[in-house]
């Protein structure tokens, strides 16, 4: 039976890539560079700064320039960090359906907690949000199963009672680590859809709607 939910954050239960999308193209316009399209940015959103940074100056700039940028960038997003950030479009009611069941939910993500915080603030979900466990909370972070291990027991209920929802393989893998039921969000930032079969969840959901409706939810 299922008796928490957990999420990943960038692309699974908030839309951040427009401002992170912003915070590269700030950089790459202060370093006199031309800025990206959001749909170039979008499906790399949920792999973090690094991969990010490296996009934007591919072939500009030597590897040890990069972790410099990488920060500066970092910067530039904690400046506009929940400037155009939402729920995905579905969210507000399922958050809302969880709590009237006291259903708890929280959040594992990779994006350190002096982002992760005040993303959450702003949005008014920190005090809803039942545990929320950054990348730097902990000495492991996902694809490691102990931050979900960690998240379930500060929720105070096993990990196979748990289901986990994740946009990218490294999720799904810590879930399945941590013997947690499994969801992929397709909807969220994956650069090929096809590779979700290889990923081995329990199961996908095309849009936050789903996650009521899906089988391994029926408990709730």
């Amino acid at each position: 039976m299922i008796r928490a939910v957990l999420f990943d954050l960038d692309g699974t239960l908030i839309d951040t890539a427009p401002d992170m999308g912003g915070a590269l193209n700030n950089l790459l316009i202060e370093e006199n560079q031309d800025p990206l399209p959001l749909e170039a940015i979008r499906p790399l959103v949920s792999q973090g700064g690094l991969v990010l940074t490296r996009l934007g100056f591919s072939g500009k700039v030597s590897e040890p320039e990069i972790e410099p940028l990488r920060q500066r960038f970092l910067q530039h997003y904690r400046a506009i960090v929940a400037d155009e950030s939402r729920l995905f479009d579905g969210y507000a009611k399922i958050l809302d359906r969880l709590d009237e069941r006291s259903i708890p939910w929280g959040i594992v993500t990779n994006k350190p907690e002096w982002l992760t915080e005040p993303l959450l603030q702003q949005l008014g979900l920190a005090q809803r949000c039942g545990v929320v466990i950054g990348g730097d909370t902990l000495a492991q972070r996902k694809p490691h199963p102990l931050p979900l291990q960690v998240a379930a027991e500060r929720l105070g209920v096993d990990c196979e009672q748990c289901v986990y929802v994740g946009d990218d393989e490294r999720d799904i893998v810590a879930g399945k680590a941590a013997n947690m039921k499994t969801l992929v969000a397709a909807y969220g930032y994956i650069e090929d859809i096809d590779a979700i079969r290889g990923w081995q969840a329990d199961g996908v959901i095309d849009c936050p709607g789903d996650l009521l409706q899906h089988a391994l939810m029926r408990p709730i």
